[in-house]
């Protein structure tokens, strides 16, 4: 990425600021360059799930900016590499495969909710079990007048999350949205590891 110079009149504009003020360094030269931004690295490793701040599309007195959108729970879940078998992961996505066991998370709390699906995921792991389906419900949409958007349907978000960290990653080997016939955009499926 190149760096963008001052044009003339920004210059023009940060020499008058400047001739108006103290320098803390005096024996220090100015030169204009040395006062360009550059964007932060993009991080090393990336969460599994993660939510980013989305940037101004606005185009202002010329200037280009850049749209970073976060995509959706449901895009970033279905994006994830199929793990387990293929022929299985499709049966699975058409809603053939029955679910061995079902946890309903819909209505609690997230610190009533995650204690309860560490505690259903760890047992039906414990129990051989492979294929588990999570209901969270979609979520509902309330009024809200403030500035800065809500988003709905906490636990649908922060389950895959949850999943995707310790102590459960160590037994969840793909999680995926579940079929409309276990509940669509409102459940996922969880397919857990062969026990050792």
């Amino acid at each position: 990425m190149t760096r963008r110079k001052l044009r003339p009149e920004e210059e023009d504009l940060w020499r008058k600021v400047a001739d108006k003020t103290d320098r803390l360094h005096p024996e220090k030269p100015f030169h204009p360059d040395d006062f360009v931004t550059t964007p932060p690295p993009a991080p090393r490793s990336r969460p599994m799930f993660e939510v980013a701040p989305a940037r101004s599309t606005a185009r202002t007195s010329g200037a280009k900016t850049s749209v970073n959108l976060t995509p959706s729970i449901v895009d970033q879940v279905a994006a994830q590499p199929v793990q387990m078998d293929r022929k299985a992961f499709a049966r699975m996505k058409r809603g053939k495969l029955q679910p061995e066991g079902k946890l309903d998370l819909h209505g609690l709390t997230t610190d009533r909710a995650h204690p309860a699906l560490t505690r259903f995921i760890m047992s039906a792991h414990g129990q051989g079990k492979r294929l588990v389906l999570v209901v969270t419900g979609k979520g509902k949409h309330r009024d809200d007048d403030g500035p800065i958007p809500v988003r709905f349907g906490v636990l649908r978000h922060q389950v895959p999350q949850w999943l995707s960290m310790p102590p459960l990653s160590s037994v969840v080997l793909q999680v995926t949205q579940a079929n409309v016939r276990h509940g669509g955009g409102g459940a996922y499926y969880v397919y857990l590891r062969r026990q050792r």
